[in-house]
């Protein structure tokens, strides 16, 4: 008896030591809990982490960029209704506003069951994975990659044109693609592929890198531009939010000029220049006061 009590005590340790290398089966993502999501790839537990606390930008605060705000708003509405809608790439300068359009597109919308999954750049290897998750959730679904550029021979890079159109695999009728990047193409571009291009028959044929190229932007349906902001738009983002800080404006003049000296620092005047300097001349003033 004594014996048979030995093995097995140590049948039951060698079990407790099997359970804990074979990982357990993932945990459903809190679906009920969150607006937004960030995919942390496959290797973690759990892969699709919600954000608990996401941006409350609203799609007011986003100002000077009221065409491609108009566009974006109306394929949004057209994908949340189940109409047919376009996978979109915001390309253009730095901090125009670009990423935070989206996110107050998920706060004008996430009541009516718009969800945004954040997607690195590392990650979009895994898209066929993601996918898989969504295929039957009632939800609607943007997957999102911020300042996305990539490497001629980057793996994610033929994944996310796979995924957008090429593979055999039916994109999910809930999900579609927003992309922001500073560059067109998403990919670097140099002079001499333009010396590559040829003429057939009277026609410009671009060369095989720059068709390369231009294949992956091409595949998103909707392209919005965004350019440099000019010094009226600048301080017209600086004054906003200025009074969003409750700030008060008795010496505007001062303020105007100290805006512009703070851009010049920095060496430009985006959106984001402006609210930076509306945070840093708000805490100063009522420091001071």
């Amino acid at each position: 008896m004594e014996a048979l009590a030995r093995l097995i005590a140590r049948a039951s340790e060698l079990l407790d030591r099997l359970e804990r290398q074979i990982p357990s089966a993932p945990a459903d993502p809190d679906w009920a809990g969150a607006i937004a999501f960030r995919w942390r790839g496959t290797g973690h537990a759990p892969s699709l982490q919600h954000i608990r606390n996401p941006h409350r930008l609203a799609l007011a605060d986003i100002l000077c960029v009221d065409r491609q705000k108009c566009e974006l708003d109306r394929n949004t509405r057209q994908f949340i209704r189940g109409l047919p809608a376009n996978n979109a790439l915001l390309w253009g300068s730095k901090g125009t506003g670009k990423s935070s359009l989206i996110k107050a597109l998920l706060n004008e919308y996430a009541a009516d069951g718009l969800r945004v999954i954040e997607v690195d750049r590392r990650h979009l290897v895994e898209l066929p994975d993601i996918l898989d998750l969504l295929y039957l959730r009632p939800e609607k679904f943007i997957l999102f990659s911020d300042d996305l550029s990539f490497e001629a021979d980057d793996a994610g890079y033929k994944a996310l044109k796979s995924t957008l159109e090429g593979s055999f695999s039916a994109p999910p009728a809930n999900v579609l693609i927003y992309a922001t990047s500073n560059r067109r193409h998403l990919l670097p571009e140099y002079h001499e592929e333009n010396l590559l291009a040829r003429q057939v028959e009277g026609e410009i044929h671009q060369g095989e890198a720059v068709e390369e190229k231009i294949s992956l932007s091409e595949r998103f349906g909707l392209w919005l531009s965004f350019y440099p902001f000019n010094q009226d738009q600048f301080l017209d983002i600086v004054r906003y939010w200025l009074d969003r800080f409750q700030t008060p404006l008795n010496d505007w003049e001062t303020v105007r000029a100290e805006a512009l000296r703070f851009a010049l620092q920095r060496g430009s005047r985006s959106g984001r220049v402006a609210w930076q300097f509306a945070k840093d001349w708000s805490g100063r003033t009522r420091l001071g006061a």
